[in-house]
């Protein structure tokens, strides 16, 4: 006789032919959002400088990497997260429950010749952790599931890991040092350093930003000085529709000498730790001493994250790790 009809449960995850009673599709199983769809995926592991392991599935690129482990609680983003170059260097854990739903938009470029979707031309994240993936992602501008965009951009990605418990980690220990491995290459990380690096040793910053001056929204009223250090697309966006006409400049680019010829100067977010910037402290600090024996006329000077952090050691304060 006729293959008994599956239950509805059974039925949703394995494919609309199992309700003809044909041979299963080799299709996705498990819940819409790949919980339980282990089976067809390698899995990886992330290991923590204190000593815990956990296993994961990818749906990444599968190679090694090391970096700092951090986390984010935006529940919605995550193009903009991964593409924030104040991440650079880091293995981003993400807190809302489900990645991936809807997919990545395409790579366009809006009219002031920015990414228009991203906050920068790449993904910087070191890595990604997720705790539940979603296979099946559905958007009206989706162009490409998560899981493409990572492997093209060779960046490793977990799921199906206890990301509230690597949260509270993060909460009490501060940010720890992190790696993301596979099988096969376990054994290739030096024992003697435990395959662990510490980006905030590395000046993070010359390797995000420009190398040659660029300017946007030429023609705008208000002339804006802005030091790149690692800038978020949207920022240089919101200051052009502000009728601001940037110059953006690379990360070390001295500053006293070009100031007279504008409104005022713009210090961006950025990765890594601000001390390891102190050629760029120090041109600060020189605008600062001239504007205050009178030798520099005085201007705004606007700072957001790491740029607000070199302001302050700029003018004598000190920074610490939270």
């Amino acid at each position: 006789g006729p293959a008994p009809r599956p239950p509805p449960a059974v039925a949703a995850r394995v494919g609309r032919k199992v309700l003809m009673g044909e041979e299963p599709v080799e299709a996705f199983l498990g819940s819409t959002f790949g919980s339980t769809s282990a089976v067809f995926y390698r899995q990886g592991t992330l290991v923590l400088e204190d000593g815990t392991r956990l296993r994961g599935v990818s749906f990444g690129y599968e190679g090694n990497i090391a970096g700092e482990l951090v986390f984010t609680t935006g529940m919605v983003g995550y193009p903009e997260s991964l593409t924030d170059p104040s991440y650079s260097g880091q293995i981003l854990t993400m807190t809302s429950p489900i990645i991936g739903n809807y997919g990545v938009p395409e790579d366009d470029i809006d009219e002031y010749g920015l990414p228009k979707y991203f906050e920068s031309d790449k993904i910087h994240v070191a890595g990604l952790i997720v705790q539940d993936y979603s296979h099946h992602h559905s958007h009206w501008n989706s162009d490409r599931s998560l899981s493409q965009w990572l492997q093209q951009q060779r960046v490793p990605a977990l799921y199906g890991l206890d990301t509230r418990l690597l949260t509270k980690k993060i909460r009490d220990k501060g940010s720890l040092k992190a790696r993301i491995e596979f099988e096969d290459a376990v054994s290739t990380f030096d024992p003697a350093d435990q395959g662990f690096i510490d980006v905030n040793k590395e000046n993070l910053v010359a390797k995000v930003s420009v190398t040659e001056p660029v300017v946007y929204g030429k023609g705008n009223k208000w002339k804006v000085l802005a030091l790149d250090c690692g800038i978020k697309t949207n920022i240089i966006r919101s200051l052009i529709q502000r009728d601001c006409e940037m110059t953006l400049l690379p990360w070390n680019t001295p500053l006293a000498d070009k100031i007279a010829d504008f409104d005022g100067i713009f210090l961006s977010n950025g990765p890594g730790d601000p001390s390891m910037v102190s050629e760029t402290v120090a041109n600060l600090k020189a605008v600062l001493d001239g504007m205050k024996d009178g030798s520099i006329a005085t201007k705004p000077i606007f700072g957001i994250c790491l740029g607000n952090q070199m302001l302050g050691l700029a003018a004598g304060a000190g920074t610490y790790k939270l």
